[in-house]
């Protein structure tokens, strides 16, 4: 009798990712999603329950690795270093040769890309909660004396997560690492003395 066929989940998940970075959420079918894990339906909705469910999954994981990896950046001693060391991570991130170009989030995010209803507000969710820790950790930086008493914190972190999310853009379009890294500078003669 042949044995069942034993299914990874961590491995399903890093496939699925690939396909919702590289395709975004609403082009990623569910034929893509079983095609690629080489299950059958039924056996999908069994391990992830919906293609939603997957996705938080993934949407989880690139959290927990990825985006972790940008945000450890807020334990960096200056609000300018915060800043810095965010965007050029980011840079790095954007341009790993082992991974699609940009972001997952962004990928997703966008017109084409975008999901609906739930997962859309999810993403919006994760965007607005990642600007508030930045934000947060500005607002810290004024406390300590670190930043200006006068400079927006929020404003301050809008503008970083903007200049991200146009680096993630500009990766997925060809940009290399060094033009990447280059833009990471740039924007920080921005950054208020």
């Amino acid at each position: 009798m042949a044995r069942p066929r034993v299914f990874d989940v961590d491995e399903a998940v890093a496939t699925a990712t690939e396909l919702f970075w590289q395709k975004g959420y609403e082009r990623t079918s569910l034929s893509d999603l079983t095609g690629a894990l080489g299950i059958k339906p039924p056996s999908f909705y069994f391990a992830f329950g919906s293609k939603e469910d997957l996705f938080r999954k993934v949407l989880e994981k690139y959290r927990e690795t990825r985006l972790a990896y940008a945000e450890d950046a807020l334990d960096c001693a200056t609000a300018r270093e915060v800043a810095e060391q965010m965007l050029l991570r980011l840079a790095e991130l954007y341009t790993d040769p082992t991974r699609p170009p940009g972001c997952l989030s962004v990928s997703c995010s966008m017109p084409g890309g975008s999901p609906d209803g739930p997962v859309a507000e999810e993403l919006k969710s994760l965007r607005r909660a990642r600007r508030q820790r930045i934000r947060e950790r500005f607002e810290r930086a004024q406390r300590e004396g670190d930043l200006a008493a006068d400079a927006d914190a929020e404003e301050l972190a809008r503008y970083i997560i903007t200049v991200g999310w146009g680096m993630a853009v500009d990766a997925q379009s060809g940009a290399s690492r060094k033009e990447l890294l280059a833009t990471a500078r740039r924007a920080m003669l921005a950054w208020p003395h």
